[in-house]
């Protein structure tokens, strides 16, 4: 292994195969990474801007589940100078050990080993594509390979009293940065020595010495009992020989953060979580900026025109407030508040829009309301019609109701 002052050669490798259930029916067509979020990004823009922004310029996305958005994105977005051989490039479950799709994400870097073959890395960041955030991995790296450890796990400090919902890092009192055991979602959980009332819950991001990484994901797929976990299977490998660290969320110190949200992390994983991500956005003050050009986070919102406020045909003047408007938006005497409206989104005179998330194309028709509700797109919203304001008459309609939320799908018929 090369010494810590040596540059590194480093290939990161994006775990985008989720199936994204809990999401339904925003992922009935789509990958969980593929989900649009915040107006003009997909939840995967998130991972990957982190990634090069840290300086890592070699990138593999592995795909697997209604993965056409998820490819097409990442080809027609993320793109590298080839000149200098850096790339962002999709790998589809390529079945190369057998006739089967990833078991789980231990085993999606099992069956891409050939990458890792080919590009003969010194150290491997491994990251999820589907939660909200930013960070420097530069920083996670160098503490890696100070530490000498052959795995390091980002994490992200959480009420002890959410601890049954994550992976929890157990670590020494006198190692602070060394884990002593990998505590899956636990019941009794024990606080951290510098603050009892919280915990460090994984988030999912890794770095691995490559030839570590390489072993362990071969053990991994020899044994019929294992569920090929990066986090429940593969980070345990590494705790039992004293080789796994972990590195503190709260250390990471990127460019242009401010203290509202320099340790903002949300797993969007649920409708709730998506939803309550997006009003984290619009708020005054918002709790993640969008705004921060120091570290930004990229994406192709494609060739739409600004956002535009007219008024109505009889005069009505718009009214917004505390929203996202992306471009090609156009809010005609309508009332928009508290919501993200994503691109070609189109509210019609006297329509009321608030509390919501509408997804590219979708159209609210003159004197409609739509209020605490997740609309996926091209979905019209005929004239006059209410949607978010009785839950019986939404899931009567054929809405989904969830968590005080009405959800409707990508092109779903909207009775008028």
């Amino acid at each position: 292994m090369s010494g810590p002052g040596e540059r590194k050669n480093v290939l990161a490798i994006v775990l985008a195969g989720g199936e994204g259930k809990r999401l339904m029916p925003l992922t009935a067509d789509r990958a969980k990474p593929a989900v649009p979020f915040g107006g003009i990004y997909r939840l995967i823009d998130f991972a990957l801007s982190n990634v090069v922004n840290s300086g890592y310029l070699r990138v593999v996305v592995l795909t697997q589940y209604k993965s056409h958005s998820l490819d097409r994105h990442v080809t027609t977005t993320w793109r590298m100078s080839t000149l200098l051989g850096n790339y962002v490039t999709p790998v589809p479950a390529q079945q190369r050990v057998g006739k089967r799709w990833y078991l789980g994400s231990a085993d999606a870097i099992y069956q891409s080993l050939n990458l890792l073959t080919d590009e003969k890395p010194d150290i491997v960041v491994v990251v999820g594509a589907d939660h909200v955030y930013r960070m420097d991995f530069a920083q996670m790296v160098d503490q890696h390979v100070a530490s000498g450890a052959g795995c390091t796990v980002a994490a992200i400090r959480q009420p002890i009293s959410l601890a049954d919902q994550f992976g929890v890092i157990d670590v020494a009192p006198g190692s602070p940065d060394r884990i002593r055991a990998f505590l899956e979602k636990p019941q009794d959980p024990v606080g951290l020595p510098d603050a009892p009332h919280e915990v460090l819950a994984s988030m999912g991001n890794y770095v691995f010495d490559a030839k570590a990484l390489r072993d362990a994901v071969t053990r991994d797929a020899e044994r019929e009992r294992s569920n090929h976990d990066m986090g429940g299977d593969i980070v345990p490998w590494f705790v039992d020989r004293s080789e796994s660290g972990v590195y503190d969320y709260r250390d990471n110190d990127v460019p242009g953060s401010t203290d509202r949200d320099r340790d903002y992390w949300r797993d969007v994983g649920t409708m709730r979580s998506y939803y309550d991500a997006h009003m984290d956005l619009v708020s005054p003050l918002p709790e993640f900026n969008l705004y921060n050009h120091a570290w930004p986070i990229y994406t192709d919102h494609g060739p739409h025109p600004p956002a535009k406020l007219v008024e109505g045909a009889g005069g009505g003047h718009p009214t917004t407030y505390n929203s996202i408007l992306s471009p090609g938006v156009v809010v005609t005497g309508g009332v928009v508040s508290k919501s993200v409206l994503s691109p070609a989104v189109r509210v019609d005179a006297g329509a009321e829009v608030s509390d919501s998330v509408l997804l590219p194309g979708v159209h609210v028709g003159a004197g409609a309301v739509v209020r605490n509700a997740i609309i996926d797109k091209n979905v019209v919203v005929p004239a006059g019609v209410t949607i978010g304001v009785d839950p019986e008459a939404d899931e009567a309609a054929g809405f989904v109701v969830e968590d005080g939320l009405t959800v409707l799908a990508k092109e779903q018929h909207v009775p008028g």
